[in-house]
């Protein structure tokens, strides 16, 4: 049986402690679920910290690689991805997960939110601003919720895959 593909996105450089913590806090659960985290694969902001909570808790992390090279890649990434498509990865982030939790917001972040709700993907976010919420909440036919609770997230992500 093949194992849930569950993407973490979020923003780079501009993420916060606070945030790291929550999305490291992601990643570890995701990983003792037994599901493979999916992340844009580069030593920066989100796609770091999750990788670094699944990784030490013996997970797989799929890192999907803006560059045709491992520069810049995250230490924690089990499988790398190189697209050489920069920002354009994004549609290969959505596609191949199952569930996107969305951790944080970005320009980049919103492109993939709105992504993931056009391909119908169930979205969660969390740790975004009310505003966010209701803008994405409005887009969406596909299945969304929110909430700053890694336990809520995991529990929510449970329902989408079963």
């Amino acid at each position: 049986m093949r194992k849930p593909v569950i993407g973490v996105m979020g923003p780079g450089e501009s993420a916060d402690t606070d945030l790291l913590l929550h999305a490291e806090e992601l990643g570890k659960r995701i990983a003792e679920n037994g599901w493979i985290l999916l992340t844009g694969g580069r030593e920066a902001g989100i796609m770091d910290a999750a990788s670094k909570g699944a990784y030490e808790a013996g997970g797989t992390v799929i890192g999907i690689l803006p560059g045709d090279n491992h520069t810049g890649m995250s230490n924690f990434v089990s499988i790398p991805v190189l697209t050489g498509m920069g920002h354009a990865r994004n549609v290969i982030n959505i596609l191949t997960s199952d569930v996107v939790v969305i951790c944080g917001m970005g320009h980049g972040t919103a492109s993939e939110a709105a992504l993931a709700l056009k391909q119908g993907k169930p979205v969660i976010l969390t740790k975004v601003t009310e505003p966010d919420t209701q803008f994405f909440s409005r887009q969406s036919g596909a299945p969304i919720d929110y909430s700053d609770d890694v336990e809520k997230v995991i529990a929510w992500i449970k329902k989408q895959i079963m």
